[in-house]
């Protein structure tokens, strides 16, 4: 069974509250509950990890040494924490960069993404399928 960590940043704890438009009306613990489901089909363990602070995430990152994959939707760090990035390119396990929203369809600062050099993909736009998508990347990507 493959280990997998969901890492979710600033203000996700907040979904099912704010722009629904971009984030769907799920809350975040609806979310890991839709993940979770779809997790047990693919035989995956996977554990939930939410922050509002960078440090906290980083640490995550660095704790996660027996994790076989990783999906990671830093919200706001996204477009700017090196910080975060630096993490990411020293974990030597598949990664996969979420958001809900189409990033690339919204304000301008949010189009770039430092984090996504780090990962082996980028899935955006899907709402709560963004992570299901994710999912079965890492899934196809541990049967290569």
């Amino acid at each position: 069974m493959k280990k997998i960590m969901i890492i979710n940043g600033p203000n996700l704890n907040m979904l099912g509250k704010r722009k629904v438009e971009f984030y769907g009306q799920l809350t975040l613990d609806g979310l890991n509950q839709l993940i979770q489901k779809e997790s047990k089909q693919l035989n995956f363990d996977v554990e939930f990890f939410q922050s509002n602070h960078e440090g906290a995430i980083i640490d995550c990152i660095h704790g996660l040494k027996d994790y076989d994959g990783l999906i990671i939707n830093a919200g706001a760090f996204t477009h700017y924490s090196y910080a975060i990035a630096d993490a990411l390119e020293i974990l030597d396990i598949p990664k996969i960069e979420v958001h809900l929203s189409n990033i690339h369809a919204r304000d301008h600062f949010r189009h770039e993404s430092v984090l996504a050099k780090c990962c082996v993909g980028q899935i955006s736009g899907f709402k709560e399928d963004s992570y299901i998508l994710a999912l079965h990347a890492l899934d196809r990507n541990f049967k290569k």
